[in-house]
């Protein structure tokens, strides 16, 4: 019997566990099998296979069986409760990559909006693609201004990361030069349309510290033979990004980094494996492997691995950590801090200003860009020019123009009766645009998330409870940003200006970070600043969990930084015996 015993824990055991395969998990897969590390990768929802799963990719709007694709009432407020209020593609092209809030409840002391997707790839099927460095302005914030902790790295130390995950992934965009924004490793820009060049022109001679660019996205404009030998191509604008991309031009963890990883011929994914726990070894002083829940059959198993990579979300590596207790951790392993769960961010949106655009009649543009513009933050950048006394850090603006079609009556554009509300139908309506502002949340040691273990999941788990609301300090911000907002298109001549302020709440921007973020201090902080658990150094965590301060910037390019780091030093240390 235990020869049998030693014989199941051998097949069961890897040199590497990856928790997740999103962003994060993707690349901590990569970076470990390239460089000989047998990996495990598990994920809590079904597998998507690259192309042959993304099943409405190529439907056209007529096969949708409601209009506009928009599921009913009814379905919505059955399925999805939560999700609905947050206006996110919720369609019947794209729901079967959001899970459902009556299959996956959480509680809310405040307002929080957690969007998910359970999937093999996660959300790297779903986001949004905007790629952006932080800087050193947002490493140095928490420091100078006395906020929170000190981010343990520099931008020196992670510079050389994101030319890494650049190159590999592909971003487009323009260098620009600009201290806040560091310039990156780019394939060329998309073409901003007629309108859009014209915001330019107008704007940044009007305010010469704001500068109009194009978004930085995760979309390959010339593919690199790296690239095209993993079987990817060029954007073909369809802008249907959110059904899963089968031309693999944007970068997601299914067209790039598995497919990366499963070259190596050391990879292993086992889709359907909820992890509920880490294993820790009170005797080694680490932990030894994971317990899973097999979300088909309800086998409880365990895989082992002298190295741990939580990838699995921000808020889902807290659920796991919060739920490993021991009685080494009794709240939670690496919870010597009790600041597992605490610092939640995201970015407050929701906020900005539109405008109607004269002229260009007589101009149109090719295709549908799956993109726009960026306006990277001019506020607080260290010189008296653009500091504000009534809040720290800044914002950011994405958006852009677009003529509005045939479907405009349904923005309120509503056309003459008969046939001559036909005739004007069939042609192209009015330039609009809009930005739409991105800002920063400071982190607050009281906005947190806890274990609810009275509200459980379909597979009887215990679920999270949300306490986490925006302060005195964004909500000045949001005021500011509305303003900046309508007075760039004002100067633009653009006509109609209408500023709004819609219903947010934390988690709208669906970035979330900071559960168990990185110091100097393990009294303060989870992680050391190679990501591994102060407490526990045979775990690393890289998923948005890992950040210290949010800066205003989509923060995904810097989760693939941080991980593929991180995974470089498991590895060195892992062979010299550190871990």
């Amino acid at each position: 019997m235990a020869n049998l015993n030693n014989r199941a824990r051998d097949e069961h055991t890897y040199d590497a566990i990856v928790v997740g395969s999103g962003i994060s998990g993707g690349w901590a897969a990569k970076e470990l099998t390239e460089r000989g590390l047998k990996t495990l990768v598990l994920d809590r929802g079904r597998m998507v296979r690259h192309v042959e799963d993304y099943t409405t990719a190529g439907m056209d709007p007529w096969d949708a069986k409601y209009p506009r694709a928009q599921l009913p009432p009814a379905e919505l407020d059955a399925r999805y409760k939560v999700q609905q209020r947050t206006g996110y593609a919720l369609t019947e092209f794209s729901q079967h990559f959001f899970v459902r809030d009556d299959q996956e409840p959480y509680t809310e002391t405040k307002r929080f909006d957690w969007i998910r997707g359970y999937h093999v790839g996660g959300r790297s099927l779903m986001w949004a693609r905007q790629s952006y460095r932080h800087s050193d302005l947002d490493f140095e914030a928490n420091a100078k201004q006395g906020v929170g902790v000190d981010w343990p790295i520099r931008y020196a130390d992670i510079a050389p990361w994101y030319d890494h995950v650049e190159r590999f992934a592909g971003i487009s965009g323009q260098a620009e030069g600009l201290p806040q924004l560091p310039d990156g490793v780019f394939q060329p820009p998309m073409e901003m349309n007629c309108a859009e060049k014209a915001f330019k022109k107008s704007v940044e001679a009007v305010f010469p510290e704001r500068r109009i660019t194009i978004g930085r996205a995760a979309h390959l404009t010339k593919p690199t033979e790296e690239q095209i030998a993993l079987g990817r191509g060029p954007c073909q604008y369809r802008n249907l990004c959110i059904r899963g991309c089968p031309f693999g031009a944007y970068f997601s963890s299914n067209s790039a980094t598995l497919v990366a990883a499963e070259r190596t011929g050391n990879f292993t994914i086992r889709p359907n494996s909820i992890v509920t726990s880490l294993i820790y070894d009170e005797k080694a002083g680490k932990a030894s492997g994971v317990h899973v829940l097999d979300s088909e059959t309800g086998e409880d198993m365990e895989f082992y691995a002298p190295i741990i990579f939580l990838c699995a979300s921000a808020l889902n590596t807290a659920w796991i950590m919060l739920n490993s207790a021991s009685k080494r951790f009794p709240n939670g392993l690496g919870n010597g801090s009790d600041q597992l769960g605490r610092n939640v961010m995201d970015h407050h949106l929701g906020v900005g200003a539109g405008a109607l655009v004269p002229g260009f009649e007589d101009m149109y543009y090719s295709g549908r860009r799956p993109n726009g513009i960026y306006v990277p933050r001019f506020r607080n950048l260290g010189d008296a020019g653009t500091a504000r006394k009534d809040y720290m850090r800044g914002f950011g603006y994405q958006g852009g123009a677009g003529r509005v079609g045939w479907d405009r009556a349904g923005y309120g554009m509503d056309p003459p009766p008969g046939a001559a509300g036909k005739t004007a139908m069939s042609q192209p309506g009015p330039w609009l645009f809009r930005l739409g502002g991105f800002g920063e949340i400071l982190p607050y040691a009281d906005n947190r998330v806890t274990l609810n273990h009275e509200v459980k999941d379909q597979h009887g788990l215990p679920t999270l409870t949300f306490d986490v609301s925006i302060r005195e300090n964004e909500n000045a911000m949001r005021k500011d940003m509305i303003s900046a907002a309508a007075e760039m298109l004002e100067a633009a001549g653009f006509k109609n200006i209408t500023e709004y302020n819609g219903d947010y709440g934390p988690g709208l921007g669906i970035h979330e970070m900071g559960t168990a973020r990185m110091g100097r201090d393990p009294k303060t902080s989870v992680l050391n600043a190679h990501n591994q658990v102060w407490e526990c150094k045979n775990v690393f965590v890289t998923d948005g969990a890992a950040m210290t301060s949010a800066s205003c910037v989509n923060p995904s390019l810097t989760y693939m930084a941080l991980t593929a780091r991180a995974a470089a030093f498991a590895v060195e240390a892992g062979k010299k015996g550190d871990l």
